[in-house]
């Protein structure tokens, strides 16, 4: 199996804290976020590309599901669309492409706003394939 969630994880984490130094970042869904801006990035499929993959060599189709959270007074959707920014520039250098790209009904804090993004590409191991 082709494991590049760490890699994946890190360039988006540095990414958004260098912009949004405050913000918590996880690998994993936390249901009471500690501190707010929050964003999970969760590497939510790995499966083998068949129409790729040969006895020699090995392709998978990754995607990635991240949730930007913010709890602000006043700015909240803003933050959150300007975090997303940011991560969806990051992907797309890795050659990732979106596929959604929603507000989710938070249903239990609707005080929390809440933006859902997919993420997809295609990798060997070393190298990211747009689809």
């Amino acid at each position: 199996m082709i494991d590049i969630e760490n890699e994946v994880f890190t360039r988006i984490s540095n990414a958004i804290l260098n912009d949004f130094p405050t913000a918590d970042v996880t690998s994993e869904y936390v249901a009471t976020p500690p501190s707010f801006p929050h964003i999970s990035v969760i590497m939510s499929d790995n499966r083998v590309d068949k129409q790729y993959t040969t006895l020699e060599s090995e392709v998978s189709t990754v995607n990635f599901t991240v949730e930007v959270y913010s709890n602000k007074m006043n700015g909240k959707k803003s933050e959150c669309k300007k975090i997303a920014k940011v991560i969806d520039k990051e992907m797309f250098t890795m050659n990732f492409t979106r596929t959604f790209y929603s507000p989710l009904l938070n249903m239990n804090n609707a005080s929390i706003y809440r933006l859902t993004m997919h993420y997809t590409a295609n990798i060997d191991g070393k190298y990211f394939y747009r689809r």
